[in-house]
């Protein structure tokens, strides 16, 4: 019989009290079958289960986590400040710190406004361009994921992707009636109604498809031509693929940015800001109104605080080199195994799409073969490696995984790939 702190007896419980028993949609298994896994602590690059299983872990909170888990100087940090107390409803010093932290990393970012996650970072940035601009429409991308705010659920990415879902219940008409989706990498044609486009520019809620050559310069060009406001969601990129973001490896300045994961060191925050004319409209000083309890909240910027102050420009080389090792073992893994895969890497990122033609569009991504992610990804976790319960998701090597981590992970791909029959399914070769 499973005891009461075993895997099974916690999803039992939680099922009772949580709807579906988790409290984010993709930890309930629902893409890849069985029970997922109830993490008790974390360290460095590896987690371990109630039941005292170790996982060398590339989920790293969707990359929220940089350092690796549990880092010492950011807990630390956390510890620190936490002896001062945990939320004032006042402004402190290290909110300003954090500010100007990601105002000097990021040129388009003149001011900053901190929020408590990355889906009220998008709202608010969308509300801000509505105020600024005075018009309605908003453009976003076919599955481009930006949180789960009404207006920007339709086709979306991440979880959403992974349970079929085209939107969401609960979401009126009248709530999207301004949102008009496009697909991505195709520039759109805007018209003098649009208040802005919004786009991942390195697309990592579909698996991981990059921006094609062109692409991100082009919107920048639209939204010029008739005075729409680009706004870049960097919740994912941003200080992950270099400190300045997608933006400053693209080479395109956005009006409006949004962040989020990194800057919090894996405890709650977001943040959004961009050109100082526009972030004026922001109350106090201007007519749209956004607010937040926790938002700043003293322990979150501590966090962020020690976590940026460690990635300098060695710390990211060293993610690059560890992300294009890992997707070379896992392309020899598969080409080892007759498996038909794409391996995309994009600087820190990895993904993985079971075919073989490369997505370029929502619509190419969801060709994945999702039965085969599924056997993958149980063949790795009965080895000893976590991977996302989802296809549509991406792998964040980090710091805190060794050239010895990325190895193993390496190995034990051969096995999990071997073990697959390369004949079922549409991904063989």
């Amino acid at each position: 019989m499973a005891s009461d702190r075993s895997n099974d007896a916690l999803f039992a419980r939680a099922t009772r009290v949580i709807p579906g028993g988790v409290n984010s949609p993709v930890r309930a298994f629902g893409s890849v079958g069985g029970t997922p896994y109830f993490v008790a602590r974390a360290q460095g690059a590896y987690v371990w289960d109630v039941e005292g299983t170790r996982y060398l872990d590339l989920v790293q909170s969707y990359g929220a986590i940089i350092h690796g888990h549990a880092h010492p100087v950011i807990v630390e940090a956390i510890q620190k400040a936490a002896v001062d107390g945990t939320s004032y409803g006042a402004p402190t010093e290290a909110e300003v710190v954090i500010a100007e932290a990601i105002s000097a990393a990021v040129p388009s970012v003149e001011m900053v406004r901190l929020v408590a996650s990355g889906t009220e970072a998008t709202m608010s940035a969308v509300r801000v361009a509505r105020g600024y601009t005075g018009r309605p429409t908003v453009v976003k991308f076919a599955g481009n994921y930006h949180g789960h705010g009404d207006l920007l659920l339709a086709e979306a990415g991440s979880g959403l992707a992974a349970l079929g879902l085209p939107g969401s219940a609960g979401v009126t008409a009248a709530a999207v009636a301004d949102t008009r989706v496009v697909s991505y990498n195709q520039v759109p044609e805007l018209d003098t109604d649009t208040a802005c486009v919004i786009v991942e520019p390195v697309a990592a809620n579909m698996g991981l498809v990059p921006a094609q050559a062109g692409f991100l310069q082009a919107l920048r060009t639209e939204c010029d031509r008739v005075g729409a406001l680009l706004i870049f969601d960097e919740v994912i990129t941003g200080f992950r693929v270099a400190r300045g973001g997608a933006q400053h490896t693209a080479g395109v300045t956005p009006d409006l940015t949004t962040f989020g994961k990194v800057i919090g060191g894996g405890l709650n925050i977001g943040a959004y800001g961009g050109r100082a004319d526009v972030m004026h409209q922001v109350a106090p000083l201007g007519p749209v109104y956004q607010a937040g309890t926790l938002s700043g909240n003293p322990l979150a910027t501590a966090a962020g605080l020690a976590t940026l102050g460690m990635l300098d420009d060695a710390a990211y080389e060293l993610l690059r080199t560890r992300a294009e090792r890992l997707a070379g073992h896992l392309r020899a893994a598969f080409a080892d195994a007759g498996i038909a895969a794409i391996v995309p890497r994009v600087d820190s990122l990895v993904g993985l799409f079971f075919g073989d033609e490369a997505p370029t569009d929502y619509p190419s991504a969801q060709r994945t073969d999702s039965v085969r992610y599924a056997e993958f990804f149980h063949q790795m976790l009965s080895r000893g490696v976590a991977l996302a319960p989802g296809p549509y998701e991406v792998m964040f090597p980090g710091l805190a995984h060794s050239d010895d981590d990325i190895d193993e992970v390496g190995a034990i791909a051969h096995a999990s790939a071997a073990a697959m029959d390369p004949s079922s399914g549409p991904g063989h070769l």
